[in-house]
């Protein structure tokens, strides 16, 4: 769903995700909806300038009519186009095409913060527009059996728009169809008909084999089937190639290996198609004798084929780490999560735990500075946490019993709410912080500025409650907001009002989207919210100190706000105290409430070195779009990153100051975590950095 309205000198767009593009005019003027553009669009919009004017993207130019693409490479500034029939990709947070016929010349800003393209004369041209996120368009009905699952599994990949290793980028991956139980298999036909691969994954009837399985049937467009006895294997029946599988617990290492240099192996190929960029991590190929092109045109199952010549050991030093993976009870009720993380391809694998020991959740005395009434607070609510074992990835989702410490705790609400919110209609997406205690007054202020800040470069309405009674505090709960921050107290019965206290559980519909509880002990109010409508939410697991509450509070917001997940926004915040362990996220930890400036948020880690230079590196990664790249702009730079490769420049103090004034990411420096912005300002005094 694509939303626009437009004035005299902007187009806003915005999407069914809140994500919002605005387009900037010279001369602008809209003469309403247009027409087809031979691209897959959700809406399109005939406008006539003299210049329009993006945020910074990656643009591709294709000659209608010709065999002729250009690229504005990531270190080039202006590019210029010969007169021609034109539809340009432009890469945006909202996928845009723009079509017109004439010269015209595409420009980056010096600071790449804005791409400009200009006509010589005011050019009649259309402009399509299509969301990033897709819904779900069908629903499969399996059977309570493996085989079951199996066949439901061998559908999900109808929704890759293709079999070339451009399947890497997710704008190519739609939403998989969802999955429910039921006594008999039904799926439309236009699954049953959709192509497939011919590839073959054989397991085990087994349910934990069938979900670790899952994330690989998903990307390869496999066909899954069980055999009973049988060891798990790969079948390529065209190129008459077998590969087998160590069985459970050794098939979830085996499937990881696979998934990950399979997809890296793609994102290299790819770039012998017309999407291609200079990318670091290309020269790997000559290095392991692959021919990109013949690759590239070639079947899903001879490129496999060709991939499984690879040896892992060959490659796993240059793989980048993988974003995302979830730990799933394998059993009937997780079956219907399953489309959900593979929309975000997760890895799955099972859970296991082990006991916590004493030092890894620090034993504090200090009570008389944690966040609570020092005049007769109430009992907090314990938790008993448990260490889980984690594999490969930077994040990590848990459905399944129990509750860890490093990971986000969901369930399958969680992802029925996400989709549920992306359905409705809301308006204006807006912010409600709620103070209901004036000895935490700090926090409220702090965190206010950073959401008004924000609200005004991007639409949101920003508004301050205090001293909320039980019915008005659970009236905030039952309306329509995209998240809520509460500051306050949080007891046994509940999260703390003047007039007692408010139990989430009697809430009967939740139509917050997110929210962070950000009392003590806050965690099973917060689960009860995503059991009743929530999608995401930051909470505490027991006692937090008051100064430890307000550095994480702040932290947290100025990320969430600019586009940082729930997970990943909490990960970097709690890096700010010693006690950040007792703050988790529940719920789908890989949401967002925002779109950032940058399309996948960024992190910078900086170190002195003793000539007085700074090494910067980079993690640019996101759990919802993994597949994409990144340019590091810098000088002398000219290569591209995948997304979840760091990368590194070193820069003297004046180029690191401009540096950081020109970006728009969260900075690690001295064990700290800084916005870009904050940062330069105090670089570019005497002192130096904080």
């Amino acid at each position: 769903m694509i939303e626009w309205d437009g004035a005299d000198d902007h187009v806003r767009v915005v999407d069914a995700d809140n994500t919002t593009l605005c387009v900037q005019g010279v001369g602008l003027t809209i003469d309403g909806t247009g027409p087809d553009i031979s691209r897959p669009v959700d809406e399109t919009i005939v406008v006539t300038a003299k210049a329009l004017q993006f945020p910074h993207a990656v643009v591709y130019a294709s000659a209608l009519g010709r065999d002729e693409w250009y690229q504005l490479e990531p270190d080039e500034i202006e590019l210029e186009l010969p007169p021609a029939e034109y539809v340009l990709d432009i890469d945006t947070g909202i996928k845009t095409y723009l079509r017109f016929s004439g010269p015209a010349v595409i420009q980056r800003a010096s600071d790449y913060s804005t791409l400009v393209i200009s006509f010589p004369e005011r050019t009649r041209t259309i402009l399509g527009f299509r969301s990033r996120h897709e819904f779900p368009a069908e629903t499969i009905t399996v059977s309570e059996t493996p085989s079951g699952l199996a066949r439901g599994l061998s559908l999900l990949s109808s929704s890759i728009k293709t079999q070339l290793p451009d399947r890497t980028y997710p704008t190519l991956r739609g939403h998989p169809p969802l999955l429910e139980t039921g006594e008999t298999f039904s799926a439309p036909a236009s699954l049953r008909n959709a192509d497939r691969s011919g590839i073959e994954l054989v397991v085990p009837p087994r349910y934990d084999a069938l979900f670790v399985v899952a994330p690989l049937a998903y990307f390869l467009q496999a066909t899954v089937s069980t055999e009973s006895g049988s060891t798990p294997r790969i079948r390529l029946p065209d190129v008459a190639r077998e590969r087998e599988l160590q069985p459970m617990p050794d098939l979830e290492a085996d499937v990881e290996r696979l998934l990950r240099q399979c997809f890296f192996l793609d994102c290299l190929v790819r770039n012998a198609g017309p999407y291609g960029t200079r990318l670091a991590e290309l020269n790997l190929l000559e290095a392991l004798d692959i021919d990109a092109k013949a690759l590239y045109e070639a079947t899903p199952q001879e490129r496999l084929a060709a991939y499984l010549e690879v040896p892992y050991s060959a490659l796993s030093h240059r793989l980048p780490t993988w974003h995302l993976s979830t730990y799933v009870e394998p059993t009937v009720p997780s079956v219907e999560a399953i489309p959900y993380l593979l929309d975000r391809l997760s890895l799955i694998f099972m859970p296991r735990t082990s006991t916590l020991e004493g030092r890894e959740l620090v034993e504090r005395s200090l009570t008389d500075f944690y966040r609570g009434d020092r005049s007769g607070a109430g009992q907090v609510a314990s938790v008993n946490i448990v260490k889980p074992e984690l594999r490969g990835g930077r994040v990590h989702g848990w459905l399944a019993d129990g509750v860890p410490i490093d990971v986000f705790k969901s369930n399958v609400a969680a992802y029925r709410n996400r989709l549920s919110f992306l359905e409705r209609d809301n308006g204006t997406p807006s912010i409600r912080i709620v103070l209901n205690d004036p000895e935490m007054a700090g926090e409220r202020e702090r965190v206010a500025s950073i959401y008004q800040q924000r609200a005004e470069e991007l639409s949101l309405d920003v508004r301050v409650d205090e001293h909320l009674r039980t019915d008005a505090l659970a009236q905030v709960f039952e309306s329509d907001h995209a998240f809520v921050h509460y500051i306050g107290h949080c007891e046994t019965d509940g999260l703390r009002c003047p007039d007692g206290a408010l139990a989430t559980s009697s809430i009967d519909d939740c139509r917050v989207e997110t929210f962070f509880l950000n009392a003590c002990g806050s965690f099973y109010e917060g689960m009860n919210l995503i059991e009743r409508g929530s999608v995401a939410g930051a909470v505490t697991f027991r006692q937090v100190l008051n100064d430890h509450a307000l550095k994480v509070g702040s932290t947290f917001a100025k990320l969430l706000v600019h586009g940082f997940s729930f997970e990943r926004a909490m990960r970097l915040a709690r890096r700010r105290i010693m006690m950040g362990k007792d703050y988790a996220v529940v719920g789908d930890g890989t949401h967002s409430v925002t779109e950032g400036d940058l399309q996948v948020p960024t992190t910078a880690t900086i170190e002195p070195l003793p000539d007085g230079n700074y090494l910067v590196e980079l993690e640019c990664y996101s759990t919802r779009v993994n597949g994409q790249y990144y340019y590091p702009h810098a000088a002398d730079n000219e290569y591209s990153y995948l997304c979840g490769t760091p990368s590194s420049i070193t820069l003297e103090k004046v180029a690191l100051t401009q540096f950081l004034q020109e970006s728009n990411l969260a900075v690690i420096y001295d064990g700290d975590v800084y916005w870009s912005s904050e940062l330069a300002r105090t670089m570019s005094g005497d002192q130096g950095p904080p």
